[in-house]
């Protein structure tokens, strides 16, 4: 029989004395795409045993986790105080995804309260409760500089969400990392992509859009020339979602090691290749030859459109993630390229 904590911490069952024989972990930003993707990999390890935190004013984000094994749902509006509280018992680790990552957002007082003032709530849970954490921060950070080590001199962001990151990472610098009581770690993504972004909207992968574009209307667009980039040659380090989470695993199995680290593949790539590998990929699968950059591009099957103004001043034309510190830890994953990830996506997306 499910019994119910009382009013004072307001959970859906009494997870405390489920499962005390499993390692308890709690993902939040649970039905988000970087947060689902790591349930994913924690169950393909058999574990379940996991508090999955999201808020589902949207719906339709429940699809990224129908398919995932749960041990319990708890909305975000109702998590952070229970957790404070020590509702769940012993907890092993904290994977916290759960953040506003619309890069385009205004609202700087919302930022702050999601991205910053919680996420150290949850820090200073975790350290009461003796939790690890594992949280998301973000290449953003770096915004208009050309070096992206995990340095202060290269920290410039260009918006309030890079800062709200930003700051978080500077506080566990300061109060965390020196002497963590509990492993700390924070991530770097850089351009993620991969399967459960669908509802990102704008803010899914360019790859997510371009398959979309080619299978409406038989063509991909791109920014033109922009920053000293040729038309689709600004570059990124785009990065595929599995290896995102095979490095979050990689830290999980390693839990004496904190710090700040990049995550992106160390390679960066012109938005051409995401084009290019959509339109191959999707093209292969009609049975149809491959095609050049330039005969794509002949053809109308890749279009390039007049760089927004609304990105002017606030765009970043080149990442590459500096692996250093990543690779110094020991971590040697292989990362996807490109062509791989991309493929690999695409393939999946049409299945």
């Amino acid at each position: 029989m499910v019994t119910h904590h009382t009013p004072k911490i307001p959970l859906s069952l009494n997870i405390e004395k489920l499962d005390t024989h499993m390692t308890r972990i709690v993902v939040t930003g649970a039905a988000g795409f970087i947060g689902s993707n790591i349930i994913k990999g924690l169950n393909a390890r058999g574990m379940d045993n996991i508090i999955a935190v999201d808020d589902l004013k949207q719906g339709d984000k429940f699809r990224n986790i129908a398919d995932l094994r749960i041990a319990d749902y708890v909305d975000a509006d109702t998590f952070y105080t229970a957790f404070a509280q020590g509702a769940y018992g012993k907890v092993e680790a904290v994977f916290h995804e759960g953040a506003c990552s619309d890069t385009m957002e205004q609202d700087g007082k919302y930022m702050m309260a999601n991205n910053y003032t919680l996420t150290c709530r949850l820090f200073e849970a975790c350290q009461k409760q003796g939790s690890r954490l594992l949280y998301a921060s973000s290449a953003a950070t770096y915004g208009g500089s050309n070096t992206f080590s995990e340095d202060p001199r290269f920290e410039l962001p260009l918006n309030v969400y890079g800062y709200s990151k930003l700051l978080f990472d500077q506080v566990m610098r300061r109060i965390a990392l020196p002497h963590p009581h509990y492993q700390v770690v924070g991530f770097r993504y850089f351009n993620v992509y991969g399967p459960r972004e669908q509802h990102k909207g704008r803010m899914a992968s360019v790859a997510f859009h371009q398959f979309h574009q080619y299978q409406k209307e038989g063509k991909v667009k791109l920014f033109g020339e922009y920053g000293g980039y040729p038309a689709g040659g600004q570059m990124r380090d785009f990065v595929f979602i599995d290896d995102v989470v095979a490095v979050n695993l990689w830290f999980f199995d390693n839990p004496h090691i904190s710090g700040i680290y990049n995550l992106g593949t160390g390679r960066a790539q012109p938005f051409n290749d995401i084009a290019i590998t959509v339109v191959n990929t999707l093209r292969e699968k009609a049975g149809e030859n491959p095609l050049t950059l330039d005969d794509a591009v002949a053809a109308g099957m890749i279009e390039y459109i007049p760089f927004p103004d609304a990105l002017r001043g606030k765009y970043q034309s080149y990442t590459q993630a500096d692996l250093t510190r990543l690779r110094g830890t020991g971590c040697d994953h292989v990362f996807s390229s490109v062509e791989q990830g991309v493929r690999a996506y695409v393939n999946a997306l049409g299945n």
